[in-house]
C-alpha cells in the first residue's frame, strides 16, 4: 500500500497589524503621488520639493492635483486632492521647509497637545521618508543614544569593530542623509544635549574606539539634519545652553485659533481612532462642540462670549479633547443605550482638569456656575443639559 503525500501550501502569514501607522505608510500613496506630481527643483537627499512638502502637510485647499501625463505611473491616481494633516498657519510650515532645506535644527516649541510631535512625524516623512529615527528625551536618555553603542558580545568575542557598533538614530540619519528627531529635548539632562551641539556644528561622529581606520570618524551625508521638540512647561526642567540654542530655528506651534477647525480635526482624530477598532463615531456634533468650546474657554481663560474664565493649572489641550471625544464615541459604541453621550462630559472634563492639581476641580465648578449656567439661562438645550448634570462635579 502506497501513501502518496500531497505538497501542501503554507498559510498565508498576515501583515502585523499596528494601532498607528507611521506616516509615510499612511500616506504613502500620497507622497508618491506628489513626488512625480512636483518634478521641480530638491535639496539634496530629499524625497519631495520643498513646495510639495508644504503641500502634504497643509493639504491642497480642496483643489485637485493633476499628474502631467509624462508623470503618469500605473498604480497611482492620476489626479486627486491632498487633505491637510496640520491645521496651522501654512506660513509657519514654509519656515520649517526652509530652515530643513538650509540643513539647519529645527527646534518646535509650544504647549503641550499642540500637535508639535505630529508635525515633526509630517515633516520628516515628507523630507527624507521616514519618521522613524526618533530618541525620545527623558531624564534616563544617555549620550550613548544620540551617537552609537556596542553589541557587547561581539565586542568581547571579536573587539572593536564597525559590525560590533549599534548606530544611534541620528547617526542612522548622518550616515543615509535623512531627518532624526529628539522629542521632549528639554527633559535631557544638559550632558546628552551638548552632544548634539557638536553634530550640529562638526556634522560628524568620531568613534575613538575605531581610531586608525576608515570608520573612526562617521560624516553626514547631504540632507542630514536634526527636528527637536520642547514643551514649554519643561522649559525649567533641563534649559538648554546659548550653544545650543544657537544651533536651532526655534518656531512656536499654538493652539488652533479657530474653533471650527479644531473642532472639525477633534472629530477627525476621533473617527481615525474608532476605525482602529472598527466602529463608527456616533457622537453628535452638538455634544463635540459643546466639549471643544469648554476646552477653550478653560485654556484661555476667557469665553467665546468674553467672559471671565478661571484657568487650571493643567493644558487643556486639542490632543486631550481628542482623548476625550475617543472616550465618548467608545462609550457610545460599546455601552449603547446606557446613558446619554453628553452625560459623561462633565466627569471626563473633571478628569482632565484635575490632573496637575485636584484642587482645580473647584475652578471647573466655576466655570459651570458662570460660563455653563448664563449659556442654559440663554436658552441652549445642549447646555441647559449640561447645567442639569452639575451635580457629577459634586458628587
Amino acid at each position: 500500500m502506497s501513501t502518496t503525500h500531497q505538497a501542501t501550501t503554507p498559510a498565508a502569514v498576515p501583515a502585523p497589524r499596528r494601532q498607528v501607522d507611521p506616516a509615510e505608510h499612511a500616506y504613502a500613496e500620497e507622497l508618491a503621488f506628489l513626488a512625480a506630481y512636483d518634478d521641480g527643483p530638491r535639496p539634496p537627499g530629499w524625497r519631495l520639493t520643498p513646495r510639495a512638502v508644504v503641500t502634504f502637510i497643509t493639504g491642497s485647499d480642496g483643489q485637485e492635483l493633476r499628474l502631467p501625463k509624462a508623470a503618469r505611473q500605473d498604480g497611482l491616481p492620476d489626479r486627486r486632492v491632498i487633505p491637510g494633516k496640520f491645521v496651522g498657519e501654512r506660513a509657519l510650515v514654509e519656515r520649517c521647509v526652509v530652515t530643513l532645506a538650509g540643513e539647519r535644527g529645527l527646534l518646535l516649541v509650544g504647549e503641550p497637545g499642540t500637535a508639535k510631535s505630529m508635525l515633526s512625524e509630517l515633516l520628516s516623512a515628507a523630507v527624507c521618508g521616514t519618521s522613524e529615527l526618533v530618541v525620545q528625551g527623558t531624564a534616563g536618555t544617555t549620550e550613548d543614544q544620540l551617537k552609537y553603542g556596542w553589541n557587547y558580545a561581539m565586542l568581547l568575542a571579536q573587539g572593536p569593530g564597525p559590525a560590533a557598533l549599534v548606530p544611534s538614530p541620528v547617526l542612522t540619519a548622518m550616515r543615509t542623509g535623512a531627518v532624526a528627531r529628539v522629542e521632549e529635548i528639554t527633559r535631557c539632562l544638559p550632558e546628552v544635549q551638548d552632544a548634539l551641539v557638536s553634530i550640529l556644528s562638526d556634522r560628524r561622529i568620531a568613534v575613538p574606539e575605531l581610531a586608525g581606520t576608515p570608520d573612526a570618524t562617521v560624516p553626514a551625508a547631504p540632507g542630514f539634519t536634526v527636528i527637536a521638540t520642547a514643551n514649554l512647561r519643561d522649559r525649567g526642567v533641563s534649559e538648554m545652553s546659548a550653544a545650543l540654542k544657537r544651533r536651532f530655528n526655534f518656531e512656536t506651534v499654538g493652539p488652533i485659533p479657530d474653533i471650527d477647525a479644531e473642532t472639525a480635526l477633534v472629530k477627525r482624530q476621533a473617527n481615525a481612532a474608532l476605525a482602529r477598532v472598527q466602529r463608527p463615531f456616533e457622537v453628535d456634533d452638538a455634544v463635540l462642540e459643546v466639549l471643544v468650546t469648554a476646552f477653550r474657554d478653560l485654556r484661555e481663560g476667557r469665553s467665546v462670549e468674553g467672559w471671565d474664565v478661571e484657568r487650571p493649572s493643567t493644558v487643556m489641550s486639542t490632543a486631550e479633547a481628542v482623548a476625550v471625544a475617543t472616550s465618548l464615541g467608545l462609550a457610545a459604541t460599546y455601552f449603547p443605550g446606557d446613558r446619554d453621550v453628553l452625560s459623561l462630559v462633565p466627569g471626563h472634563l473633571l478628569g482632565v482638569v484635575r490632573k496637575d492639581d485636584p484642587a482645580d476641580g473647584a475652578k471647573l465648578l466655576g466655570y459651570w456656575d458662570s460660563s455653563v449656567r448664563r449659556r442654559a439661562e440663554d436658552g441652549a438645550r445642549t447646555w441647559r443639559r449640561l447645567w442639569e448634570l452639575r451635580d457629577v462635579l459634586t458628587g
